[in-house]
């Protein structure tokens, strides 16, 4: 994507041969928690985390992970994986029976929590990540937009009770 800021991450790898690329992942991350406009995701999606700075960080130490995106609150996109890549970003996860999301899907990471609405530019810059992510790859419809607490619904409540769904899906093509 031309507009998106480059972070290279180590955290990904090819993706199965005969992979299609057919979903979308919707994340939110705050690093320290709550706290925004911090170097820190990037920082841990490189896995240069400084450990030291904020005790939360402890328990993020050997953790390897990825999305391909992140919108920053600003609306700043920054991309770390290639989307014909699989990122790191789902963990055990499984949508409509298919285990594995990472395989077949793109992630991208909203910095926000579950309770902080997210803000228009999160919106306007989503909205139109996703049109060019639809573009090219369009058996990633509007029916295969989904949140990580779908997919892993055990483990995860992102993007949580904050993000506005409805605002989101009406803004997406109708593919």
């Amino acid at each position: 994507l031309n507009q998106a800021a480059r972070v290279v991450s180590p955290n990904f790898n090819k993706r199965p041969e005969t992979t299609q690329v057919n979903l979308l992942v919707i994340h939110n991350i705050s690093l320290p928690p709550e706290q925004f406009d911090t170097p820190y995701i990037e920082l841990f999606f490189q896995n240069k985390l400084p450990y030291d700075e904020h005790p939360y960080f402890d328990h993020l130490k050997g953790v390897e992970v990825s999305s391909h995106f992140l919108i920053k609150r600003s609306g700043q996109i920054v991309q770390f994986v290639s989307c014909d890549d699989r990122a790191w970003h789902a963990g055990q996860s499984e949508f409509c029976g298919e285990k594995n999301c990472n395989d077949f899907s793109i992630g991208i990471e909203l910095e926000g929590t579950d309770t902080t609405p997210y803000t228009n530019a999160q919106y306007q810059s989503l909205s139109q990540l996703t049109t060019s992510i639809q573009i090219a790859y369009p058996c990633i419809t509007k029916e295969r937009i989904t949140g990580h607490q779908h997919i892993a619904p055990i483990r995860k409540t992102d993007p949580g009770e904050s993000f506005d769904w409805p605002r989101y899906l009406n803004t997406v093509s109708l593919m």
